[in-house]
């Protein structure tokens, strides 16, 4: 059963604040802001506020989202009485200097496009706008797939040729390409100017892998190594050909899976293996084409592989000299705890450290969607800040919209999304999930730089200096009881803060 809610409690909820703000429905599971072609809400262009004027945006369990107030700092002493006061102060501090943010973003599955495509332009476009327009939450990274994933409606390369084909004669884009992900990714790059893509294949031809299948306990065989790199190659070219270009590459998601026999397309890598990959193939194929620029990022699969095997991949210099980029999933973050990144990080300063996949409802005892699950983008909230202060550069969700079965996926792997569409009803419903994403990727452009923060074992949080020298603070609040704070910043003075329970806040000052 739901319930729209309407008139005054809307108003209510909303914080009374005018403008297009979100029309909540209520489920038994929370709450979701619901878009058609007539209404959506939106999240205008940041406004800068002269001093000593801030901003505040909130959003909570009871159904604020990304809600607006102003404020005026108030002078603040650094005195006895207020340093034994200081139990409740986070004070920040912007010459205390961190790693550089890339960005924030989710994935051009099949699946997103698909879903796109099951509703009419004109609520597609809204989708398109939700996430990558300034009067969205300006995403400005995106995850390509090279060939299908398990979010397809079945397995396929770009060379299903029955017999193998090493010259790779009969390497095409699939219709899927042209019908799910192309025309959506160049919208989204006139959307967002700065939208930078980044490749990862899940799926190699069945006559290049040791069991003949897209799944299950396979590898790309030996033989076939310098033809999957090939492979990559042409998928840039055809892309080009598209006019789209990539910034980054993985070496293949989750190589893992294979390891265990998942039914989740993957190529099996060992460390041996990922080095013979990476050093006589990838790397060199790469770097001697015109694609030299790419990042390569290793690993693309979970922290439990942290530290050790970026150690042994990285223990043969010419290969390290390949990585730029250390690409990090979050399934196994809460039983892996993040020192794993900072291991990385001080032993391999010079290699970054970035988020390349998520989503939740993916175990079993929470598979699918739960509409309006604040606990699900609180989960998110709350892994960006540890991920961000443990020296990610960036975060990128998985697919960007599913329908309301999770869908759709060919193995039957339903999950969760920012973004549901139910095409039946003509409408699509913004997840706290997304709300979440957009308390960073809204405020934190690129070129951003973490700065320093003291932590509270009471509110997680971060913070940046954007390169308009604007001051972004987000604070987490996830306990059952709310907390008053004093926001200082030396050079401008306090900012009293009643953080509720189970809210996010972001707050930007210049």
């Amino acid at each position: 059963m739901t319930v729209r809610v309407t008139g005054f409690f809307l108003l209510l909820i909303a914080g009374v604040s005018l403008g297009q703000e979100c029309a909540p429905k209520k489920y038994d599971t929370g709450i979701v802001c619901v878009c058609n072609v007539s209404y959506c809400d939106e999240l205008p262009p940041l406004k800068k506020l002269d001093q000593p004027q801030y901003q505040v945006f909130t959003s909570n369990q009871d159904g604020l989202r990304l809600h607006r107030t102003n404020g005026t700092f108030q002078p603040y002493a650094f005195n006895l009485l207020n340093i034994l006061n200081s139990l409740n102060t986070i004070q920040i501090n912007k010459y205390e200097r961190y790693q550089t943010i890339f960005g924030f973003g989710g994935a051009f599955t099949d699946a997103f496009g698909i879903n796109l495509q099951s509703v009419e332009p004109a609520l597609q476009e809204k989708v398109l706008s939700s996430y990558f327009s300034k009067s969205g939450i300006e995403y400005n990274v995106g995850r390509v797939p090279i060939g299908g994933t398990d979010f397809s409606t079945k397995g396929y390369s770009y060379d299903d040729s029955d017999t193998p084909d090493p010259s790779l004669s009969l390497f095409k884009l699939a219709d899927e390409d042209y019908r799910y992900k192309l025309s959506y990714i160049r919208r989204a790059r006139e959307l967002n100017q700065e939208l930078k893509l980044f490749a990862s294949a899940w799926i190699a031809p069945k006559w290049m892998k040791t069991n003949h299948a897209f799944s299950g306990f396979g590898r790309v065989k030996d033989e076939y190594y310098q033809t999957w790199a090939n492979y990559h190659k042409k998928f840039f070219d055809e892309y080009k050909k598209e006019n789209i270009t990539f910034w980054g590459v993985t070496t293949g998601n989750e190589p893992s899976l294979s390891m265990f026999g998942s039914n989740i397309p993957s190529n099996r890598f060992t460390i041996e293996e990922m080095k013979r990959w990476v050093g006589d193939h990838l790397g060199p194929t790469i770097r001697q084409s015109e694609y030299k620029d790419l990042k390569i990022m290793v690993l693309d699969d979970q922290r439990v592989f942290l530290p050790w095997f970026v150690d042994a991949v990285f223990s043969n210099e010419t290969i390290k000299n390949y990585i730029d980029i250390v690409a990090v999933h979050w399934y196994w973050d809460d039983v892996i705890l993040p020192f794993v990144l900072d291991l990385v990080h001080t032993k391999y300063p010079e290699k970054l450290l970035m988020g390349t996949e998520a989503c939740v409802g993916d175990r079993v005892w929470e598979k699918g969607v739960e509409l309006g699950s604040w606990q699900r983008g609180e989960r998110y909230a709350f892994s960006v800040i540890q991920d961000i202060q443990h020296h990610f550069i960036g975060w990128t969700d998985w697919n960007m919209a599913l329908d309301t079965k999770g869908g759709p996926t060919y193995i039957n792997n339903n999950v969760d999304s920012p973004i549901i569409i139910n095409s039946a009803a003509g409408e699509f419903y913004k997840q706290p999930m997304y709300y979440s994403l957009g308390h960073f990727s809204k405020f934190v452009p690129r070129g951003s730089v973490r700065i320093g923060i003291t932590q509270k074992q009471f509110i997680s949080s971060t913070a940046f200096l954007r390169p308009d020298q604007g001051v972004v603070v987000v604070l987490q609040n996830r306990g059952n009881f709310g907390h008053n704070i004093e926001l200082v910043d030396s050079e401008r003075g306090k900012i009293s803060l009643s953080l509720g329970p189970h809210s996010l806040t972001t707050v930007v000052y210049y």
